[in-house]
């Protein structure tokens, strides 16, 4: 039991950390890259996908408050995740952290975790997508056959020569027989923008960078366009808003129904801990990791927390189930052009989320091969590109087909949950570090240490609590397959076990 709980020593992460050649990864990106990773993977699915569906089923116009709560524990684990990005600057994120300050197992049980997280989060980002890109389209009268643009089973209806998904309808009074149905049968717009987004990753960082820093101005923008279009509605109709937002706190809900729907939006927060996963890509990460962290999260907050007001404000929440929630409430404004602004944005949106996790999630897989816990190819990397390609191709295709058959609820929770359990771990990382080594220099230090770290932990527990019990039977599974792995593989040609066993064999 004791060598699983083995650490991987401070020296041997930093002698990694300052490698070079075409073997390593290549140090490419400054303060603001970062600030648009985070940026780029924050703002999109919160915003553009999950706010409706959280607000439907569990808090309605509360949405708002669940969002705060949301931000409120990012902001602890945030803190933390500032200061080990900086101190070490390796592509694992939480896994390397974990791995640095708590042992191989637990390593092993975020790096699963954090692969489950960043998978299903693209996928769910891409589901969401597809639905916007058909709003998008109709806008400018193309029409995409319904049937490839929805999990399978999904119902769509042709309404005011718009196809919609009939969800979006429910509560208007309208006799939804009458009108002309089709039933999804796969979402091939989704699995094809994964195999896009993919395919520019393997390309290279550099590239993938410039690109999401362009499109991160276009979305937020459009984030920029919708606060004031929607704001203008909801000023000048105010009896109907206040209809919209009464009872603030939905009765069938209640406050248990906030706290799960702030465990379950906390998946739009999720970018400020992706970004630690490029900080082998940093040009100088033990100053612009903290930056890059708590800067677009600071930014994104208080968007959400605009857009979750105006979006339950202008549609009844019980309409807001779909997978273009904003695209439906510009809508309902009438302002056209905003519509046009918002959709497009939103697209823009979602592909930079996309990239940003699976951008994420082949860096895990990377790590956790150069420890040896997973398969060598995955941690190859291409000589001329120098991103680690194979593992980028696995993935990419893996995610396509989930999110292509997968429903976007199911997925929300799944990411949600793993990443409340990666900040879990992160928060305790932090404390345990302090107590062990008080003197190591930390380029950037979490302050009010251990309340900091402590509330960390307690939040995104309590969050946890209050998620289906479904997610947590899928996440039982999920890490039950990844220990079958581990002991079968990992253990066996694990890096930090073969060093311990040639100091054990060389002290007797």
């Amino acid at each position: 039991m004791a060598n699983l709980l083995l650490t991987k020593p401070l020296d041997m992460l930093l002698s990694e950390a300052s490698e070079t050649g075409e073997h390593s990864l290549k140090r490419v990106l400054g303060p603001i890259n970062l600030i648009m990773l985070g940026v780029g993977a924050i703002i999109g699915a919160g915003i553009f996908v999950l706010t409706g569906s959280a607000a439907a089923r569990y808090a309605g116009p509360a949405i708002v408050i669940s969002y705060i709560l949301a931000g409120i524990a990012c902001a602890f684990a945030g803190l933390c995740y500032a200061e080990f990005a900086s101190l070490i600057p390796i592509a694992g994120s939480a896994y390397t952290y974990g791995y640095a300050t708590l042992g191989e197992i637990f390593a092993w049980i975020i790096g699963w975790d954090l692969i489950l997280e960043y998978a299903f989060g693209a996928a769910t980002v891409a589901s969401g997508w597809s639905s916007t890109l058909i709003a998008f389209l109709q806008d400018y009268g193309i029409r995409i056959p319904p049937q490839i643009c929805d999990t399978p089973g999904s119902i769509w209806v042709l309404f005011q020569d718009r196809w919609v998904p009939i969800t979006t309808l429910a509560g208007k009074g309208i006799d939804l027989n009458v009108l002309p149905h089709v039933t999804a049968q796969f979402n091939l717009l989704a699995f094809l923008a994964i195999l896009v987004v993919t395919t520019i990753l393997v390309v290279g960082i550099q590239e993938s960078a410039t690109l999401n820093t362009t499109i991160v101005f276009v979305k937020l923008f459009a984030v920029v366009t919708f606060i004031a279009v929607a704001g203008a509605y909801v000023f000048h109709h105010q009896p109907q808003t206040r209809v919209n937002l009464t009872p603030f706190v939905p009765v069938a809900y209640g406050w248990a129904g906030v706290i799960r729907a702030a465990g379950v939006v906390f998946f739009a927060y999720i970018g400020f801990d992706a970004v630690s996963t490029a900080a082998q890509e940093a040009k100088n990460p033990q100053r612009d990791m903290p930056i890059g962290i708590l800067g677009s999260l600071v930014i994104c907050t208080v968007l959400y927390i605009l857009v979750s007001f105006l979006l339950t404000g202008t549609v009844h929440y019980t309409r807001l189930n779909v997978g273009a929630p904003v695209s439906l409430a510009i809508r309902e404004t009438g302002v056209k052009w905003g519509s046009y602004v918002v959709n497009a944005g939103a697209l823009a949106g979602l592909s930079t989320v996309m990239l940003v996790m699976l951008l994420g999630q082949s860096r895990v897989f990377y790590s956790m091969s150069r420890d040896g816990l997973l398969w060598k190819w995955a941690g190859e990397i291409h000589p001329k590109f120098r991103t680690p390609y194979k593992s980028s191709i696995v993935v990419g295709l893996f995610v396509a087909v989930f999110a292509a058959v997968v429903p976007i609820g199911v997925l929300g929770e799944l990411v949600s949950i793993g990443t409340l359990l990666a900040f879990v771990i992160v928060c305790a990382g932090i404390w345990i570090l302090r107590v062990r080594k008080p003197d190591l220099h930390r380029p950037f230090k979490t302050p009010l240490v251990p309340f900091v770290p402590i509330m960390g932990m307690l939040v995104s527990l309590l969050m946890m609590v209050f998620l289906p019990w479904e997610t947590w039977a899928r996440m039982v599974i999920w890490l039950a397959i990844g220990m079958v792995i581990y002991f079968t593989y990992g253990r066996h040609h694990s890096k930090v076990q073969a060093v311990h066993a040639r100091e054990v064999a060389s002290a007797k």
